[in-house]
């Protein structure tokens, strides 16, 4: 999950939370404000009606208590928040919600008065109380654009790193700020100059190292044609032979850390036809291909057909009875021939030099070729040994 993600899911849960907690804040200054009301009302009610029969009495508790005496009462909206009947009547303590008023209803005999108040500290409380609650999740929101503005630059960060990581040595940040991921982004484009000349020497120098390398190895391969000892003559091609072959394989595992992939995107099928027609196959009967369920790779055919082409190879180098087994499946190919446990762990073999009998052919470098190539594309590699067969299989 994103960093941006995750800041998304923080606000909404701290914007809940706030919001949550301003109702309940707000519910409770309602109820202790209508007991407050209650209250106060509760005492002008039992002064009216001891008074009841003094007209100037009454009309001086309505100046001292803001009220005023209406005859005509809309219902709507209006609730009760306390009620009580007397031997002469009732009383009622009403209030209108949206208004934050309250209405006073003495019922006295066959007499009915109704007196209606505003509470306006209690209103400017709420007010008050509502502003500042708005204002923090207004804060909470200016916050939040903030920070997102401020790691906005890491999108372009990602994005320029993982096109360097794919090949792209000329990418560089173009960020220009004064804070720490400014000066990330400085660091960045300094190291990636460093390593793009690091590479590009590298490669001279591999292309130098393997025109040094092949030019004595085709040398000698036209001078051992004039010697005239057969056996030693044999001997000498096989010497050259495997130094050529050494070098190519050192070259092309040296590559595949500074190579740009060419991606393209092809079927399963296609990669086994493209890796068994670089192999020198003398007998095809020794391969057996099935194919369940063909399905679309995208990847570097060349460097992938290579690796394929080491795992069949190794699978018919050390195959004690053939076929071997090509097989094909949703998003995976495995190849499988009968032979011998591996005596070490599978994850020896995947280093260069390492291979399981001294006395065959090769120099153990195929399976580290397949772990690069494989680790370049993020396939994995998985070893398994059952009923006599060693299975290798790709996960795409």
């Amino acid at each position: 999950m994103s960093i941006f993600k995750k800041l998304t899911i923080l606000f909404i849960i701290s914007f809940i939370l706030m919001t949550i907690i301003g109702l309940w804040i707000d519910n409770i200054n309602l109820k202790r404000v209508d007991n407050f009301a209650k209250e106060k009302y509760l005492k002008v009610v039992d002064d009216i009606l001891k008074n009841i029969e003094n007209k100037n009495y009454i009309n001086s508790l309505m100046i001292k208590n803001d009220l005023e005496q209406v005859t005509v009462l809309n219902k709507n909206g209006l609730e009760t928040i306390y009620t009580q009947d007397s031997t002469f009547g009732n009383i009622s303590i009403l209030k209108y919600k949206s208004l934050n008023s309250y209405i006073l209803k003495i019922k006295y005999l066959d007499e009915e008065y109704i007196f209606k108040a505003l509470e306006q500290e209690s209103l400017s409380d709420k007010t008050i109380l509502n502003i500042l609650v708005f204002l923090d999740i207004f804060a909470l929101l200016l916050m939040f654009l903030f920070i997102i503005k401020i790691l906005s630059p890491l999108k372009t960060i990602t994005k320029e790193i993982k096109a360097f990581s794919n090949g792209n040595l000329s990418t560089r940040i173009d960020i220009k700020s004064n804070d720490e991921i400014g000066t990330l982004a400085n660091s960045f484009n300094l190291m990636a100059s460093s390593l793009e000349e690091s590479i590009k020497t590298r490669e001279e120098l591999l292309r130098d190292i393997g025109h040094e390398l092949r030019t004595p190895i085709t040398k000698g391969k036209f001078a051992i044609e004039n010697i005239d000892d057969f056996s030693q003559k044999e001997l000498l091609k096989k010497i050259f032979y495997d130094l050529e072959r050494l070098t190519n394989e050192l070259i092309e595992l040296e590559k595949l850390n500074i190579s740009k992939l060419n991606l393209t995107i092809f079927s399963a099928e296609t990669l086994i036809l493209d890796s068994l027609g670089k192999l020198y196959l003398e007998d095809e009967r020794k391969i057996d291909i099935k194919i369940s369920e063909d399905f679309k790779i995208e990847a570097d055919l060349y460097y992938l057909s290579i690796a394929l082409k080491n795992l069949i190879d190794n699978a018919l180098k050390y195959s004690t009875y053939f076929p071997i087994i090509i097989e094909v499946s949703k998003n995976e190919i495995s190849i499988s021939n009968r032979g011998d446990k591996l005596v070490k762990d599978f994850e020896h073999y995947l280093k260069p030099f390492t291979q399981e009998l001294a006395q065959r052919d090769g120099f153990g470098l195929g399976l580290s070729i397949v772990k690069k190539v494989l680790d370049r594309h993020n396939f994995r590699l998985l070893y398994s040994f059952e009923k006599g067969f060693n299975t290798f299989k790709i996960l795409f």
